[in-house]
């Protein structure tokens, strides 16, 4: 069976931005979020959000560090930080 899903209020439909990039839901499905802590994910979330049509950031360690708000050290133990 089934769920009906319906919109409650058609002024709340959410609208895709120009700019949008998408999460891959094996994140979830292959339990790979379990795997990393917060500080990782923070930095992936931020990568994904401003990489180009390529996957490509333009950001420094600095700007990152002052952007999530962690030093140096920690965000070099960031995987994919590198």
């Amino acid at each position: 069976m089934s769920t009906t899903k319906r919109l409650l209020n058609l002024e709340r439909q959410r609208q895709v931005p120009a700019h949008f990039s998408w999460l891959d839901h094996r994140l979830v499905r292959e339990h790979y979020i379990e795997k990393a802590d917060a500080c990782a994910w923070a930095l992936y979330l931020f990568l994904v959000t401003v990489a180009d049509a390529n996957g490509l950031s333009y950001y420094g360690e600095a700007s990152l560090s002052r952007r999530l708000q962690l030093d140096g050290p920690r965000l070099a133990r960031a995987p994919g930080s590198h």
